[in-house]
Order: structure tokens, then C-alpha cells, then sequence
């Protein structure tokens, strides 16, 4: 089996003098080249493909996870692993979406960095268990359990009345009680009282989470 040839992008100077030593003694990975930008790392994959990137979030310019989206579509065989001290929960579901084949925690006292590079190289995905909690986390919980509409409902729409839709639809563009009382004509209270059964019908808790489903829903 050929070595896995491995890139690292990292702005910092010491941490990839670290990588370089950290690999240089495995007869199962190449460390090829470190780059302190993402720019010169796509540009040395034109002359020279690799397996692996180590790739950071925060880089100089072009930043990692834009870096991983343009790496995934003009180099499809070549895997890219986040490598980062950010936790933040927008920038792991950003970087999974671009492609990211792993997300692994700088400080994580738990990531084997080699083996997970080789897991990964494998074909298989790696993933702190801190980060997979809150990747999973924002997982939305099923509309229904029709497992053929688990996450949209039908017939929603057919659940209300038409006054209900009405008031939907103004609940939707962030209207507040009093405001749809004088859109339709009504008193605050029987606004109220629409938005409330709304709730009850589309089995929820608060007006966002109305909207939320009406919107993906199609309801309109």
C-alpha cells in the first residue's frame, strides 16, 4: 500500500514545524509541504495531489472552510480533515456541508491525529465526540413519523381554517398579536386565540416554530 501524502495548512509557524515532527516518523504518512494560507495549498494541489489536508479554519485570507469547498469540487479524491480550536456550532455544520471528511479538536486530548488521518484516508469519517454531540444536536426532530413525509406535512395546511391561515401568513412576516388584529379586523384577544390554536394544531410551542413549519411546509 502506497503512503498517505499528506498537506497541512496552518498560519501558525509552530504548529506545523510540530506536524512536520510529529509525522516524520511514520512509514505510513509523507508529509509533503505546510502552507500558512489556503491560497498556496490549492495552488501546490494543481502540480502535486495529495490525500490529506490538514486543514485550519482561521487562515489569512481565504479561510478554511471556504478552502475545503473549492478543494472538494477540483479535487474530489483528495480528502480534507478540519483541523481547529473552534467549537463554534455554524463553522462545523459550514465545514461538513463543504466537504469536510473529519473535524477534529486541536486541544482534544482523545484525537490520535495519525490514525484518524489514516481512517480517514481509508474512506471513513472522523469526528470528535464533542463536535458529533452538537453536530447531531441541531438535527431537527421529525414533523411527523409518516416515513414517507417525516419532515414536511402534507396536510397541513388543511389543518387550519381559513381565518387560521390568515393569521398564518401574518404570524410568518413577524406580525404581532395587535398588528393581526388590525389586519383582520378583530379584537387582540381573538387574535390571541387564532395563534393559539395554530400552535396547538401544528404541535408547537412558540410563533417561530409556527413559522418555521409553515415555511417548510410549503404552506404557502
Amino acid at each position: 500500500m502506497n503512503p498517505i501524502r499528506l498537506y497541512v495548512v496552518d498560519d501558525y509557524l509552530l504548529t506545523r514545524i510540530a506536524h512536520r515532527r510529529y509525522f516524520s516518523n511514520d512509514s505510513e504518512i509523507v508529509f509533503l509541504e505546510d502552507f500558512s494560507n489556503a491560497e498556496d495549498c490549492i495552488e501546490a494541489l494543481e502540480k502535486q495531489m495529495v490525500d490529506i489536508v490538514l486543514m485550519d479554519i482561521e487562515l489569512p485570507k481565504m479561510n478554511g472552510i471556504e478552502a475545503t469547498k473549492i478543494i472538494k469540487e477540483k479535487y474530489p479524491k483528495t480528502k480534507v480533515i478540519i483541523y481547529t480550536s473552534h467549537k463554534n456550532e455554524e463553522r462545523i455544520l459550514a465545514s461538513l456541508a463543504c466537504g469536510a471528511c473529519g473535524y477534529v479538536l486541536k486541544d482534544s486530548v482523545n484525537s490520535d491525529l495519525k490514525n484518524i488521518i489514516k481512517m480517514v484516508a481509508r474512506g471513513e469519517f472522523w469526528m470528535d465526540l464533542e463536535i458529533a454531540k452538537m453536530a447531531f444536536s441541531l438535527v431537527p426532530m421529525p414533523n411527523t413519523f409518516d416515513l414517507d413525509n417525516l419532515y414536511e406535512h402534507k396536510n397541513l395546511k388543511n389543518l387550519l381554517t381559513v381565518r387560521e391561515l390568515e393569521v398564518l401568513k401574518l404570524l410568518i412576516d413577524g406580525k404581532t398579536n395587535s398588528q393581526i388584529a388590525q389586519e383582520i379586523i378583530v379584537s387582540t384577544n381573538t387574535a390571541k386565540a387564532h395563534v393559539g390554536s395554530i400552535l396547538t394544531k401544528f404541535s408547537v410551542t412558540d410563533r417561530v416554530q409556527a413559522a418555521v413549519k409553515a415555511v417548510r411546509a410549503n404552506v404557502f
